[in-house]
Parts: C-alpha cells; sequence; structure tokens
C-alpha cells in the first residue's frame, strides 16, 4: 500500500475520531438533538469546503502542468525548427510531471544553443565586415536574424579563414610593391604626384585598402616607373658608350675623367642630365678634332672588319674610308659605318665565333699533319708524341663535327636573311671543302714521293746491293757490337758486321763510300743479278775478296771508325725512343 493511501485512511480515522469527540462533549453539555444535527451538518459542510478548496487547487496545478507541457512543446519545436534538429522525441511513459520538467529542460538546453550559435553569428559578421571592407569584396550571403547551422558556421569560419589569408597574402604584396615603388621614385628623383600615388607612398600602409584593383594598379604604377627607369638606364648606358669612346678618341686625360666617375655608375636622373652635357661637351670637341677622330674610328673598323671575315670587295665598298678629306659628313658615315658593323657582328657573333674557331682547328690540324711527317719527333722526349696523336686525332673527329653545326647555322641565316652567308667574298663552306680538298691532294703528293723515293731506293739495292735506312727508323732490341769490340775488328770483319746487323734488325747503315767498290769494277767483277735484289754467294764472296785487294786495304780502317760510330748513333736513337718499342 502506497504511503498517501495510509495518509489517507489515518487521515479518516482522524475524522471519525473528532467527530466522536465532538459527540462526546455535545453529549457532555446536553446538546439536544436538533443542534447536534445543525452542528454535524456544520462540521460537515466545513470539511466539504476544505476538501473541495483543496481538490480546486490541485485541479488547477494539474491545469497549469498541463499548459506548460504544451507551451514548451510548441517552444521547443519552434527551437528545433530554428536550430535545424531534429524533433525531440518524449516519453509517454513518465508523469505530468516528469514530462513538464524534461521538456521544459530540453527548451533551456536549445535556448542556450540557439543564443551561442548567434553570438558565434555576431562576431563572424563583424570579422567577416572589416575583412569584406578592407579587400573591397561582398560579404557571406548569411542572414543575421536567422540561427544559423553547425554546417553554415563552419563554412563562415573558413570563408573568414581564407579571407584571412587573402588579406595576408595582399598586405605582403602590397609592401613589397611599396617598397618597389619608393626606390624607383628615388632613381628617378620623382615625388608623389597623383592622389593614389600619394595613399601609396604617404599614407599609412594599415589603412590602405587592398582590393584587386589596388594591387592591379600598384603593379601598373611599378611597370610604368619601371620602364621609365630602364629607358633612363638604357639612355645613361648610351651616354657612358658614347663618352667612352669620344674619351679614347680625343685622348682625354684622367682628371677629367675621374671627374664623372660618380655619374659613370649611378642612372638616377641627376646623373642622366651630367651624362648628357659631358656628351655634348665631348661631341664638340669632337668636330673640332675630326682627322683624329676619324682615325681612331678607323682603328676601330678594322678588327671588326676582320672578325666578320670582310673580304677586300666588301671592305672597298665602304670608300669613306679612304677619303683624306675630313668632314663632318665623313665623321658621321664611319660612325654609322662602326654602328652597323658592331651590330652585325653581335647580331652573328655566334656564327663568326664557330668560323673562327673552325680556322683555328684546322691551323692546328695542319701544324699536327705537318709536325705528323717530320721524323726528328720521335727524338722528342716527354710524351709529347702521344699529346700530339691524341690532339690530332681529336681533331679529326671534332672537325666534321664543327662543319655540320656551322652548316647549319648559315643554312638557317640565309634563310632569314634571304642572301648568301660569305666569308672573305665566298661561301664559307665552299671554302671548307676546298681545304679538305688540298688537303687530299697534298697527302696524295706525299704519298706518291714517297712511293717514287721507295722505287728509287728500290732501283740503288738492287743496283748496289745495299739498304739506306732513314734516320727516324730503330733497329730492334737484340745484341749489337758495341764501339769498343768493333775497333778490334779488321777491316774484313768490320764490313761483315754492317752486313749482317742490316740483315739481321732489318734497319739500314750506310756504307762510308771509302770503302765501297767503283761502280766500274762491281759492274765487272759481280754481275746484278735481278731475281729479288740479293746477290749470289759466289758473288758476295767474290766482293769480299774484292774489298781485301791491296789497293783497298788502306780503306779498312775508315770502314772501321763508320761502323762505331753508326753503331753508337742506333744505340742513341734507340735510347731516345719515346714509344721504347719496336720501330
Amino acid at each position: 500500500m502506497r504511503k498517501s493511501e495510509v495518509l489517507a485512511a489515518e487521515s479518516v480515522a482522524c475524522l471519525n475520531k473528532a467527530l466522536c469527540h465532538l459527540k462526546e462533549i455535545w453529549e457532555e453539555i446536553g446538546i439536544p438533538e436538533d443542534q447536534r444535527l445543525e452542528r454535524t451538518n456544520v462540521v460537515k459542510n466545513h470539511i466539504q469546503g476544505l476538501l473541495d478548496m483543496m481538490i480546486a487547487e490541485e485541479e488547477s496545478l494539474r491545469q497549469r502542468l498541463m499548459d506548460s507541457i504544451a507551451s514548451c512543446r510548441k517552444d521547443l519545436q519552434k527551437l528545433c525548427q530554428e536550430l535545424q534538429l531534429l524533433a525531440f522525441e518524449e516519453d509517454y511513459n513518465q508523469t505530468m510531471l516528469q514530462q513538464e520538467k524534461a521538456i521544459r529542460t530540453q527548451v533551456s538546453v536549445l535556448i542556450e544553443e540557439k543564443s551561442q550559435r548567434m553570438r558565434q553569428l555576431k562576431v563572424l559578421s563583424e570579422q567577416d565586415q572589416e575583412l569584406c571592407d578592407l579587400l573591397c569584396t561582398e560579404s557571406f550571403p548569411i542572414s543575421s536574424d536567422r540561427v544559423p547551422s553547425m554546417e553554415q558556421l563552419e563554412t563562415y569560419r573558413q570563408h573568414i579563414t581564407q579571407l584571412s589569408a587573402e588579406k595576408d597574402k595582399r598586405h605582403s604584396e602590397f609592401v613589397k610593391l611599396k617598397k618597389q615603388i619608393v626606390l624607383c621614385m628615388e632613381d628617378l628623383d620623382q615625388l608623389p604626384e597623383t592622389s593614389f600615388e600619394k595613399d601609396v607612398v604617404c599614407e599609412d600602409e594599415e589603412a590602405f585598402y587592398l582590393s584587386k584593383e589596388n594591387i592591379n594598379s600598384l603593379k601598373l604604377l611599378l611597370h610604368q616607373l619601371e620602364n621609365r627607369k630602364a629607358e633612363n638606364e638604357a639612355v645613361c648606358a648610351t651616354y657612358r658608350q658614347k663618352i667612352q669612346q669620344l674619351w679614347e678618341r680625343l685622348q682625354t686625360p684622367q682628371e677629367e675623367r675621374d671627374a664623372l666617375t660618380i655619374h659613370m655608375s649611378l642612372s638616377k636622373k641627376r646623373n642622366m642630365d651630367a651624362l648628357q652635357r659631358e656628351v655634348v661637351r665631348l661631341e664638340t670637341l669632337k668636330r673640332q678634332n675630326i682627322c683624329n677622330v676619324v682615325t681612331s674610328i678607323r682603328e676601330e673598323i678594322a678588327p671588326l672588319w676582320e672578325k666578320c671575315f670582310y673580304s677586300e670587295e666588301q671592305r672597298q665598298q665602304f670608300g669613306a674610308y679612304y677619303d683624306d678629306d675630313f668632314t663632318e659628313d665623313l665623321l658621321s658615315a664611319h660612325d654609322s659605318e662602326l654602328v652597323r658593323l658592331r651590330q652585325h657582328y653581335e647580331n652573328h657573333k655566334e656564327l663568326f665565333e664557330g668560323i673562327y674557331k673552325w680556322e683555328e682547328s684546322w691551323r692546328l690540324f695542319l701544324d699536327l699533319e705537318k709536325k705528323a711527317s717530320d721524323p726528328s719527333r720521335f727524338t722528342n722526349r716527354g710524351g709529347n708524341l702521344l699529346k700530339e696523336e691524341k690532339q690530332r686525332s681529336d681533331l679529326q673527329k671534332s672537325l666534321p663535327k664543327l662543319e655540320k653545326k656551322l652548316k647549319a647555322q648559315i643554312d638557317q641565316w640565309e634563310e632569314e636573311q634571304g642572301c648568301e652567308f660569305l666569308v672573305k667574298g665566298r661561301k664559307f663552306l665552299q671554302y671548307v671543302s676546298e681545304q679538305w680538298e688540298l688537303y687530299r691532294l697534298d697527302k696524295e703528293r706525299e704519298k706518291q714521293e714517297r712511293h717514287l723515293k721507295k722505287s728509287k731506293q728500290t732501283e740503288e739495292d738492287m743496283l748496289y746491293g745495299t739498304s739506306v735506312r732513314s734516320p727516324c727508323k730503330r733497329r730492334f732490341l737484340g745484341p749489337t757490337t758495341t764501339p769498343g769490340k768493333a775497333r778490334k775488328l779488321n777491316g774484313t770483319s768490320a764490313l761483315s758486321a754492317v752486313t749482317s746487323n742490316s740483315t739481321r734488325f732489318g734497319g739500314t747503315v750506310c756504307r762510308s763510300p771509302v770503302a765501297r767498290p767503283p761502280m766500274s769494277a762491281t759492274k765487272v767483277n759481280a754481275p746484278h743479278t735481278p731475281g729479288r735484289g740479293k746477290h749470289p754467294r759466289g758473288v758476295l764472296t767474290e766482293r769480299n775478296k774484292e774489298n781485301l785487294c791491296p789497293p783497298l786495304a788502306a780503306s779498312a780502317r775508315p770502314l772501321q771508325n763508320v761502323q762505331v760510330q753508326m753503331c753508337g748513333r742506333d744505340s742513341e736513337l734507340h735510347h731516345h725512343s719515346p714509344l721504347g718499342g719496336k720501330p
């Protein structure tokens, strides 16, 4: 049983006890029955009224609870719609008080969340408005009267973050552009003239509106100032170049040049004005010294002719170069020709340098070819022979590549210019072909000369039985007769040694004319056999006998001396060989 039911039963018991006590009092007092009935009715009415009043109060409480539940439900539904949340799910198993409390608590939570969202929206709106005013952009499209959703607030925060980053970027760009603009204005000696320039240079950096239009206007202003500065620098560079040329031509003293040093490095307006005044002064002096100036220009033109590979006919076309009537027109013609030649050389500098490189390589190649045919190069020490051979091999490979590259450049130049590219009055590729042809003919001529010399030597060998050896060839390594041992030999043994060494090493030793028999004696006593250039053994034996005959006995000693000298020279050649191998 509930406690409330127990209390109700106790209340009924108290009421009955009270009525019994009243009855006892009334009996003790002796109140009549009709008064007892009246008094009992009063007690009943009083109790009935009291209970009715209590019931009415409780009924009112219930109605208030029901009204509160209804109102909270309505507010809760509205808040869920504003906050874009799902509808609140009630627990219908709860009592009326529990339902009212749960709904009222949920309404309080949603009201707090709504207030929080509206505060965040207000802060974000203020930041957005400030950034939009500074960047001159439109505000974020969101209503300030409606409660934003969480997704809208997050999107708004990201938008603010992007605007802040854009602001920092534009501010950095503005500061950089402002610094460059200030420097350009200082170099140009220029003050801000327009209101925009004054806002950029003079106003506070934080007060400048960082709109795209303003940033683009800053870039345009900087571009204009840089163009003006570049024009001034170009004018100053032209003035400096002109001044340097006039100084050289007029042979201006160093003291006068030093006075203009500060203006020769800077390009501000005052420097440009000073350079212009110096050019005017030097031009006046130039007109007063036309003869010397023209001579100086001619000294500059001649090297340019060489660099541009001008032929004599092309040089003759500039007749003013050979005119001795020094006038201002002659000076102007020389100035124009000098400018034209410089421009011509600069436009085709790579091509001219390539041709010059080819000529230098060709000259070196011919020198190395000439050295290759020089027998004395085998006596050089230090590995020069190997270096020359490697260099010559490299040139043989690099020259065709360079010619191919020059041909492509010349073809492109002729296609662009619409005329032939001439070097010293003729086509360069034709000149290259002629040089190679001359080189080929020269090699053929040398080959024929060697062949003719070899044929002549073969005839002499067949005629005299000797083999004349070139000094550049060396004998094979092997046992040789030293000069000391050669002195111990008599005339016959010395002659045999010479013949033996000549046959064994494949080399050549020139015999002394004293030891050689007369041609008449050779023809009579030793007939020539044209087989393979060799003499029969009997003829050689007969010749040896003839060489030992008394009339020639006196010549044995000189032959020994020749043998000694030749042996010493052969060993020395072998010692100085750069390759250290067989010839």
